[in-house]
């Protein structure tokens, strides 16, 4: 059974309290969707591709907004908007990332036309199932792939219990009021206004009555969902503020600096296979434990077999194992990394933990596996994969064994972080 934990934290981000039903994990009691309208052209990026739609670590920019919205267990379906032109490429991506909870509609030739027919998307069905509508829906941008679970909870309790709820942000700039010549006419006084963000969550009968009753102008020309629910559902939002991770990708420089968030946040999570092993299930918790103290997440499973979705969205994986077994075993991972269909251009680190069966190793033993390792590191590193391997000896004394998972959690961290090839195939004493 996996052992999983909240939803991670993107670096830099500042805690957040959370409330106690998310973190016991107990959602949030209602149904939850999700819009995700993604039909921009991408004009201030200057690039020919729509940023949703360019290429991070060979994923693109609104897999990973997906793919943040799927880890919550408590949304249960999403749909992402695309211009009629995107349709089979978006396909094409639902597809290959195995989004499981994502499906993909044709928007309008306006925001707030694409957002509706999202919105009417979740009360038709999907290929003539019956209609299930959401209690609450959020709406997200495509290009906002950091926002966090714990606020994500927070938007759609306040939704539920208000009809309608948003992020907002501090203004950074002063805002002016400009004349037609050119010159300044007055400055608004900042403290009063707040930017308005993403997500914004609603009641489904709120937003679904707010686009049937507003007129070809708001359909055309409007931009505020919230506004649309407080002028045509009487509806007025709470406002929440946000962390700063809700930024959005805008203009090409945010395309690098996204790309850079995100690699360190691969180096923040793995998953730990433990095999059969009853040494190698009894570490993990201390070693979950240790690396914790590093900022870094795991997740247990006994197998890989059954937990494909890991090997679809990890970048790290830890396999504890006997030496009699660490190979067979780790060959099996990487085998199923492979099947998962992931193009790696950012390598994948696999660290192979080699529990010894006794204190004194057998001859043949010691020498064959960091041999056969050598060799297999170097035949998965052709298809990105850095493959590394670490020695933790068996220690009778029980007052030392916390600083054996210290030194197996610090050098594992350092693996995954540093992704140094030159140490690929090495087998390091921890």
């Amino acid at each position: 059974m996996a052992q999983h934990s909240g939803g991670r934290r993107v670096p830099g981000a500042p805690e957040r309290p959370r409330s106690p039903d998310a973190v016991l994990g107990g959602g949030v009691g209602f149904s939850v969707a999700v819009v995700l309208p993604a039909g921009g052209t991408g004009e201030r990026t200057g690039l020919q591709t729509p940023k949703q739609f360019c290429s991070l670590l060979n994923r693109p920019l609104i897999s990973y907004t997906i793919q943040a919205f799927e880890r919550v267990s408590w949304i249960g379906n999403i749909v992402v908007v695309v211009a009629q032109d995107n349709m089979a490429m978006m396909t094409d991506i639902i597809r290959r990332f195995r989004h499981r909870k994502a499906r993909v509609v044709p928007g309008g030739s306006t925001r707030h036309r694409s957002i509706f027919s999202g919105v009417r998307a979740l009360s038709e069905g999907e290929s003539g199932a019956a209609p299930a509508k959401p209690d609450v829906v959020l709406i997200h941008d495509a290009v906002r792939p950091f926002v966090e679970e714990d606020f994500l909870f927070e938007i759609a309790m306040a939704a539920k219990e208000n009809g309608a709820a948003g992020a907002i942000r501090p203004l950074v700039s002063t805002v002016i009021a400009t004349k037609p010549e050119g010159f300044l006419d007055h400055s608004l006084e900042r403290a009063k206004y707040r930017a308005s963000e993403m997500p914004q969550g609603f009641r489904y009968d709120v937003i679904n009555q707010a686009y049937q009753k507003c007129g070809h102008s708001d359909l055309e020309f409007g931009t505020e969902c919230l506004l649309l629910a407080l002028q045509y559902s009487g509806i007025n939002a709470k406002l929440i503020e946000g962390p700063p991770t809700l930024w959005k990708v805008t203009y090409k420089r945010d395309l690098a600096a996204a790309e850079s968030i995100i690699k360190e946040a691969l180096c923040r999570s793995a998953c730990v296979f433990t095999g059969a092993s009853a040494r190698a299930t009894e570490l993990a918790l201390p070693l979950r434990k240790a690396m914790g103290v590093l900022d870094m997440e795991l997740d247990v499973f006994p197998e890989v077999t059954g937990e494909a979705s890991c090997l679809s969205k990890e970048w790290n994986f830890i396999q504890l194992s006997v030496h009699n077994s660490g190979l067979s075993e780790v060959e099996v991972t990487i085998r199923a990394l492979e099947a998962a269909d992931r193009s790696f251009l950012h390598p994948v680190v696999v660290v192979l933990v080699l529990l010894n069966a006794s204190d004194c190793p057998s001859v043949s033993e010691s020498w064959a596996v960091p041999a056969a390792i050598m060799e297999l590191a170097s035949a998965v590193r052709l298809r990105n994969i850095l493959l590394y391997g670490v020695q933790l000896r068996r220690n009778e004394d029980p007052g030392s064994r916390g600083g054996s998972v210290e030194r197996l959690a610090g050098l594992a961290a350092t693996l995954i972080r540093d992704r140094n090839p030159v140490l690929a195939g090495q087998v390091l004493q921890a």
